[in-house]
């Protein structure tokens, strides 16, 4: 995530002059996410609440995407080995945006970009187990025992996941392959490829069909659509 001076966002806010803003901050006037500045040179992000003398300054407005995030993309704003980035994607769009969440560098699917840091921390709590629902094509065939577990919860090194929905969608006995939908409502690293390898199968193939209630059906690869405002306010009573 980039991070800029802090007096510079409050200039580029129509604010005042660099040079008042930086008089504003030794002054103690200026408070980030609700504690008082005065420090120059002090970075913040596109998610931090800027306030001076009380009174919020008007950033930019704020948008939320649903991405069909290709595979061999990295879902970070910058990448130190040159790979394309999520980012990438949206070099037409005005507005500084960030992933929320990630997906594997080599998994497609439903990812949301936004540059609304509230919408975006509330996606990401763990109380508010936002659903998610990959589509993975497993090496093996799952045995009912195997279901039952991954329906449970599996063991992942020390931590133990949520219980997942699990639902077979084709089995094709001759490559010994099967497409496997999982549900769940946590993000950790990897989690799906590790649940599947906890129950002994390795993830030949991953996407995220669903976020929430946000699907692709309208979307290709690569492709994005702005959230309409219905759909932002529908996210946000997931709190």
């Amino acid at each position: 995530m980039a991070l800029e001076r802090l007096q510079k966002v409050i200039a580029e806010a129509g604010i005042a002059s660099r040079r008042k803003a930086e008089k504003m901050i030794l002054a103690g006037r200026v408070r980030v996410d609700g504690k008082i500045v005065t420090k120059l040179g002090t970075k913040v992000d596109t998610f931090s609440n800027i306030t001076v003398d009380d009174e919020p300054i008007e950033r930019e407005s704020l948008h939320t995407y649903l991405f069909y995030k290709p595979r061999g993309v990295v879902s970070t704003a910058h990448d130190d080995k040159g790979r394309k980035t999520v980012v990438d994607y949206f070099s037409d769009v005005p507005y500084r945006l960030y992933p929320v969440g990630r997906l594997d560098y080599d998994t497609s699917g439903a990812l949301l970009m936004t540059n609304d840091g509230k919408l975006a921390n509330l996606l990401m709590h763990p109380r508010n187990e936002v659903p998610k629902v990959y589509v993975a094509k497993i090496k093996g065939i799952l045995k009912p025992e195997e279901i039952i577990t991954l329906k449970k919860g599996v063991k992942m090194d020390k931590r133990k996941s949520a219980p997942a929905k699990v639902k077979v969608l084709k089995t094709n006995p001759k490559k010994d392959t099967q497409i496997v939908q999982l549900t769940i409502h946590e993000g950790h690293y990897h989690q799906v490829k590790r649940m599947f390898k906890a129950v002994g199968h390795l993830v030949e193939k991953l996407s995220r069909e669903k976020y929430a209630f946000l699907d692709l059906h309208s979307l290709t690869s690569g492709e994005y659509r702005e959230l309409s405002r219905e759909e932002v306010d529908r996210l946000k009573s997931v709190d």
